[in-house]
Order: C-alpha cells, then sequence, then structure tokens
C-alpha cells in the first residue's frame, strides 16, 4: 500500500536496487521492502538454462544438413548482462516490462549458429555426418572464447550436437549408396569366402598330392632297398659261385695232377712191365719150345692137361687114323666143376 512493496529472490537469482540511477542494493537471494515509485528493480537469473537450437547449414560440397543439438549456459556477470539487455521488473515485482530475457536464448543459439556455419563450411558432406563429436571439440572453445560471450556476461558450460542430417533427398541417396556398398562388402565376403574354401580345398588337394608323392616315393625307398638287397644277395650267391667255382677248379688241377701223376705211373709200369716182358721174351726167344711147354704145363691142374692133350690130338687130326675114348673118362671130365 502507498507504494511501498517487498520482494524476495532465490539465491539463483542476481537482484540489483536503483534509485535515482544509482544501484543501492545489489546480490543474489535478497529480502526487502522498496518504494515503487522511486525504486528499480533489475532480476537477473544466474541458473544455468539448457537452450535447444535446430537450423540448417550448407556443407563445403553445397549440401543441406540440419544441425541439431544443445546448449548450457550461466550468467556469470549480472552487472554487465543488465548493461546490455533490459531485466527490469515491473511494479508488481514479478514479470519483466520487456521482452529481453526472453531473446538471450535466441541471441545464444545465433551465436553458436555463426561459429557453427564458420566449421561447417569447412567439411564436406560425409565428413560433417560422420565428425559431430569434433565439430562439438572445435566450438566448444571458439564459444567460450567469443566476444559477444564475454560481452554478455555468460559461460558456456556444455554444448552438444544431438543430430547432423542431410535433406530427405540426400539421405535417400546416401542410404542407397551406403546399401550399394554394403552389398558390394556381402558380395566381396561372399567371394573372400568361395576363394577361402577354395584355397583350402586346393591346400587339401596339394596334401593329398604331397601324400601321395611321399607314399610313393616311400614305395621307392622299398622297392630300391629290396633292389639293394637282392643286389646284395646276388653279389654274395656270385662270390659264393666264384668261391665254389674256385675251389671246383682248384679241385680239377688236383685231380689234373693225379691223373696226370696216375699217367705217369701208369706208364712207368707199363715201361716196367714192357721191359720186364722183353727180357722175358729175349730169355724165352733162346729157349726151346718143348721146354717152355713144359715149364707152362707145370703146375696145371689134370683136367687142364687133358684140353690142352686133347688140344693138339685135334691139330694131329690127320694123321689120326682112328681115336678111341673111353665114357669113364669123359664121366669124370663132366663131374668136375670148370675152374
Amino acid at each position: 500500500m502507498f507504494g511501498l512493496h517487498f520482494i524476495k529472490v532465490q539465491p539463483t537469482t542476481y537482484l540489483l536496487e536503483y534509485r535515482k540511477g544509482r544501484i543501492v542494493r545489489e546480490g543474489t537471494g535478497l529480502a526487502f521492502f522498496y518504494y515503487a515509485p522511486i525504486t528499480s528493480l533489475v532480476a537477473v537469473p544466474t541458473a544455468s538454462n539448457e537452450v535447444p537450437f535446430i537450423f540448417e547449414e550448407t556443407t563445403a560440397d553445397f549440401q543441406r544438413i540440419t544441425i541439431q543439438g544443445q546448449i548450457t549456459y550461466r550468467v556469470v556477470d549480472a552487472r554487465k548482462l543488465a548493461t546490455l539487455m533490459n531485466f527490469t521488473l515491473a511494479q508488481n515485482g514479478q514479470s519483466y516490462t520487456s521482452d529481453d530475457p526472453e531473446k538471450l536464448p535466441q541471441r545464444l543459439i545465433n551465436i553458436v549458429n555463426v561459429h557453427a556455419r564458420a566449421e561447417i563450411q569447412k567439411l564436406t558432406l560425409r565428413e560433417a555426418l560422420q565428425k559431430s563429436d569434433a565439430l562439438v571439440e572445435r566450438l566448444r572453445p571458439r564459444l567460450s572464447g567469443s566476444p559477444e560471450m564475454i560481452a554478455l556476461g555468460l559461460e558456456i558450460l556444455g554444448l552438444c550436437i544431438i543430430a547432423i542430417k542431410p535433406t530427405p533427398e540426400t539421405a535417400r541417396a546416401l542410404e542407397a549408396e551406403a546399401r550399394e556398398q554394403l552389398l558390394k562388402e556381402a558380395d566381396e565376403a561372399i567371394f573372400r569366402r568361395r576363394n577361402s574354401a577354395v584355397e583350402q580345398e586346393r591346400a587339401i588337394k596339394e596334401n593329398e598330392l604331397n601324400t601321395e608323392v611321399a607314399v610313393e616315393l616311400k614305395k621307392r625307398q622299398i622297392r630300391e632297398t629290396k633292389m639293394d638287397a637282392d643286389r646284395g644277395v646276388q653279389e654274395k650267391q656270385r662270390l659264393l659261385r666264384e668261391a665254389e667255382m674256385a675251389a671246383s677248379v682248384a679241385l680239377e688241377e688236383k685231380r689234373r695232377e693225379l691223373v696226370s701223376l696216375a699217367s705217369l705211373n701208369a706208364k712207368s709200369e707199363a715201361d716196367a712191365r714192357a721191359y720186364a716182358i722183353e727180357a722175358t721174351m729175349k730169355a724165352l726167344g733162346t729157349a726151346d719150345a718143348r721146354v717152355l711147354q713144359a715149364i707152362t704145363n707145370a703146375g696145371m691142374k689134370p683136367e687142364q692137361l687133358i684140353a690142352i692133350a686133347f688140344q693138339e690130338l685135334a691139330g694131329r687130326a690127320d694123321k689120326i687114323g682112328q681115336l678111341n675114348i673111353s665114357p669113364d673118362l669123359l664121366r669124370e671130365l663132366m663131374a668136375k666143376p670148370a675152374a
């Protein structure tokens, strides 16, 4: 009543009380009575605020993209902000007399847009779509150190880019290209898998061939070993035969020597007998035939003597007229066995 009011602000609101153009009271979380006709109150919120933004920009390859994100800020110098924007309260102490407090978020969005445009125009569409984190890392220090933020007494607490999207036509084209790339990669994967299967089959075939070659080599080694063994046996058999032949040759040599020696002995014996016969014949040649006959008949058996007698009778048969032989004599001759 009578223009006297009471005001109480939260700890997150910086309150300035002006009288006659001078600050008489300021701070956060104040509570006091004031006389409205001569007092101006300026309330600047110092709590952190989140401002979403969305705007379109053009990339280096002239493609339109939509950037959607959010910026978090707070007022660190309420006096400086109050000198640039109107945060004066109305007479009731609850509403503002101007729409500047509502324009502050848009001013921040415009600042972000300006700096984002400078970065986006350096990137191609693909780079902009893939490098949102890198874009945030480049924008945050530029926003914090920008003259606009310092002049307004604001501090950037956070910046995030939620999405970067191309136009629907470009998105469909990129989807088609990505789809084709995926199909190509799938085909390449199938090709690599088939090629791997072929390589594995080739490796298996090579292993089988190598195994067969190894088996054949082993067989050849076995055959060569058998041949070497047979050759060794044959060599030993040859040596044995040569030894037998050498033994036979030595035996034949001995036999030939024996035969030669026997021949010499026989010749010597024949020469001796011939000499004895010759000597005997010489001795007998000078002797009388009757004497020789008598000597020959000496020591003969009676039947032999009778046979010689009959032989002489047969030789003189032409001179014998008649010869009578008794049966008793014949019986005696036939009864005795021949010698």
